[in-house]
């Protein structure tokens, strides 16, 4: 060979075998976006792993970025079958509660209520000793005596002629008049 050539043949050589080694080298996977780790959960677990492992090399990888800023999304928007399954339950629980109260109060108001009908007749003890002295006092009461008509003078004279009636003797339970002032 010329000594010219053998520069060009080593050069050629070199580049061959640096093709032949880039070609057989693994193609770099693209990070994973926010969109696809929310869709795959289990690759979402994954990269969170990865990076819990290694948290000095992993933060500034982008896909601990995206893996991050795809559990923010979730725990900001949360699923909404999950969200429909709590929202279920608690209706259960509520229209459960309700039922109960319900049983609750219609108990207390059936304990309440009194029913006139079923009721025995019996007056109340102090009706019956204020009808008795009722009684009593109708049959003692005096006579009626006839009004003091007035005279000429301004006062007053009983018809009889001056004779004063004794009034009778009136019951203890009775109140006294109180005269005039």
């Amino acid at each position: 060979m010329r000594p010219a050539a053998k520069p060009l043949a080593v050069t050629f050589a070199a580049f061959a075998a640096g093709a032949l080694l880039g070609a057989c080298s693994p193609r770099r996977i693209p990070p994973l976006t926010t969109s696809e780790l929310l869709e795959d959960r289990v690759m979402l677990d994954g990269v969170l792993m990865k990076c819990d492992a290694h948290p000095a090399e992993s933060r500034d990888d982008v896909e601990c970025q995206n893996a991050r800023a795809a559990i923010a999304q979730l725990v900001k928007d949360p699923d909404p079958a999950v969200v429909a399954k709590r929202t279920a339950e608690f209706e259960r629980a509520r229209a459960e509660r309700r039922r109960e109260l319900d049983r609750i109060r219609a108990e207390q108001e059936a304990k309440a209520k009194v029913d006139p009908y079923t009721m025995p007749v019996v007056p109340p003890e102090g009706a019956a000793s204020t009808a008795a002295s009722a009684a009593t006092t109708s049959t003692t009461a005096a006579p009626a005596t006839p009004a003091a008509a007035p005279s000429p003078d301004g006062g007053t004279h009983p018809p009889d002629g001056g004779a004063a009636a004794t009034p009778a003797a009136e019951p203890a339970s009775a109140p006294k008049p109180v005269p005039p002032t």
